[in-house]
C-alpha cells in the first residue's frame, strides 16, 4: 500500500460529529453571515484566548490586511519585507501604495531594523513588518524608528497565532496586527482572518470598512469592502479553538524531534529557536548549505517524489516578481540576505497529526537526497 503524502501544513480536524450541532444551529436560526451569533462568539473567544481587547473577524487575512491599511489611512510609501507571502505586498498595491523593500535579518528572516532608516523618505508613511514563521520581529526597535519619524506600524502576524513575549500577546504591538486563519495556519476557520486593534473607536471604523461602509441601514460612512466572515467559518473556528492548546503542544514536540534528528544531517542549517517567546512552531524551515538553489531544488523534488510535500517558502522573493522587480528597492544587491535564504530554504511538513515515525522518514529521505547531491 502506498504511503499517504506528507504535506507541509495540514490542520488538525476535530471529529465531524462535533461540528454537526453547529451546522444545525446555523440552519435553525437562518443567520448565515452579517455578524451572526457564532461570529460574535468567536470574536470574544479569540479576544479571551489571545489576551487582547478588540478583534475584528474577516473572511480572509488578505482582506484584513487591505482594510488595516485603509483604517490607518496609509498612503504613498510603506517599508516592508521582500521575504513573505505575496499578499503582504499585494495589499499595498491594491491601496495604491508603493512598497519599499528592505533586507532581512539572517537569524529571524524578519525585517532587519538596521536597514530601515536608510529606506525612509519624505513619502514614507508606515512600516509593514511580518512575524515570519511565527518568530517575532524586532518589535521594540521597529517601534522606536517609527516614533522618531512619525510612522504607523502594522504587523502582518499571519504566522503568529498564539505567540507571546514576556509582556503577553505580541499582537498588542504596533498600531494594528493582522492574523490569517487560512486552512494551512496553526489556527484556522477554513478561510478567515482578523485585525487586532487598540481601542473601540478603531474597531468601529474597521467594522464600517469591512461591511461596505454601512453605519446603519441607510448611512454609508466610508468606501468599504465586503470582508465579513460567515457563520460556518466562525462556527468551525469556535470548534478549532477547543483543540488549539493540544495542537500547539504537539507542534512543539514535533519541532523538538525534528531539531534532534536534523542535527545529525550534514549540509543543512536551522534557524535558531525564537528567544524569549512562546513560539507556535508554525513552520519547520531548513537551509541547504551547498550550491544553494541547485541543490535545494534537487532535494525538494526528490522529497516530493517520495510523497513528502514541503515548500520553498519563500521563493521567489516578492521583489523578484514582475510587478515589483522594477522598483529601485527591489534590486537584488540590496536584498542579499533575503535572496540567499530564498535560494536555500525548504519548509518541512509540520502538523499535529504528524507521527514520530513520519518525522524520521522525512529526515531520512532528506538526508539521502542531500547525500546524493553532494556525492554527484
Amino acid at each position: 500500500m502506498a504511503k499517504e503524502p506528507i504535506f507541509v501544513t495540514q490542520p488538525l480536524l476535530p471529529p465531524l460529529e462535533e461540528f454537526i450541532p453547529y451546522l444545525q444551529s446555523i440552519w435553525d436560526n437562518k443567520i448565515l453571515t452579517n455578524n451572526g451569533p457564532f461570529h460574535n462568539q468567536l470574536e470574544q473567544a479569540l479576544c479571551d484566548y489571545l489576551g487582547v481587547e478588540h478583534l475584528a473577524l474577516f473572511a480572509n487575512g488578505t482582506l484584513a490586511l487591505l482594510t488595516a491599511l485603509q483604517t490607518l489611512r496609509i498612503r504613498d510609501e510603506v517599508i516592508t519585507t521582500p521575504y513573505s507571502f505575496v499578499a503582504t505586498a499585494h495589499t499595498l498595491l491594491w491601496n495604491n501604495i508603493k512598497p519599499v523593500f528592505v533586507d532581512i535579518d539572517p537569524k529571524t528572516c524578519n525585517l532587519d531594523p538596521a536597514k530601515i532608516e536608510d529606506a525612509i523618505t519624505p513619502k514614507t508613511t508606515a512600516i509593514l513588518a511580518v512575524h515570519c514563521y511565527g518568530v517575532p520581529c524586532a518589535i521594540e526597535k521597529i517601534q522606536q524608528i517609527a516614533d522618531i519619524y512619525g510612522l504607523k506600524v502594522i504587523f502582518d502576524a499571519a504566522h503568529a497565532f498564539g505567540v507571546r513575549d514576556s509582556g503577553g500577546s505580541i499582537l498588542r504591538h504596533g498600531d494594528l496586527s493582522v492574523l490569517s486563519f487560512h486552512a494551512t495556519k496553526v489556527f484556522n476557520t477554513f478561510e478567515g482572518g482578523a485585525i487586532i486593534c487598540p481601542d473601540a473607536k478603531t474597531k468601529e471604523r474597521i467594522n464600517f470598512l469591512k461591511n461596505f461602509g454601512f453605519a446603519n441601514e441607510v448611512t454609508v460612512m466610508a468606501p468599504g469592502i465586503n470582508g465579513k466572515m460567515n457563520e460556518v467559518s466562525a462556527a468551525f473556528g469556535l470548534l478549532q479553538l477547543k483543540y488549539i492548546d493540544s495542537a500547539l503542544q504537539r507542534r512543539k514536540e514535533i519541532e523538538i524531534l525534528y531539531r534532534q534528528a536534523l542535527s545529525a544531517v550534514p549540509g543543512i542549517s536551522l534557524l535558531p529557536p525564537a528567544e524569549q517567546t512562546s513560539a507556535n512552531s508554525a513552520y519547520m524551515p531548513i537551509l541547504i548549505n551547498k550550491d544553494a538553489e541547485k541543490t535545494r531544488d534537487a532535494v525538494y523534488y526528490a522529497m516530493k517524489k517520495a510523497g513528502i510535500h514541503g515548500r520553498r517558502y519563500f521563493h521567489p522573493l516578492i521583489s523578484d516578481m514582475p510587478m515589483y522587480r522594477r522598483l529601485a528597492s527591489a534590486k537584488q544587491e540590496n536584498l542579499s540576505v533575503a535572496l540567499d535564504i530564498s535560494r536555500r530554504v525548504i519548509c518541512l511538513p509540520i502538523y499535529p497529526t504528524l507521527s514520530h515515525a513520519e518525522v524520521l522518514r522525512i529526515v531520512e529521505t532528506l538526508a539521502t537526497a542531500l547525500k546524493k547531491q553532494v556525492a554527484g
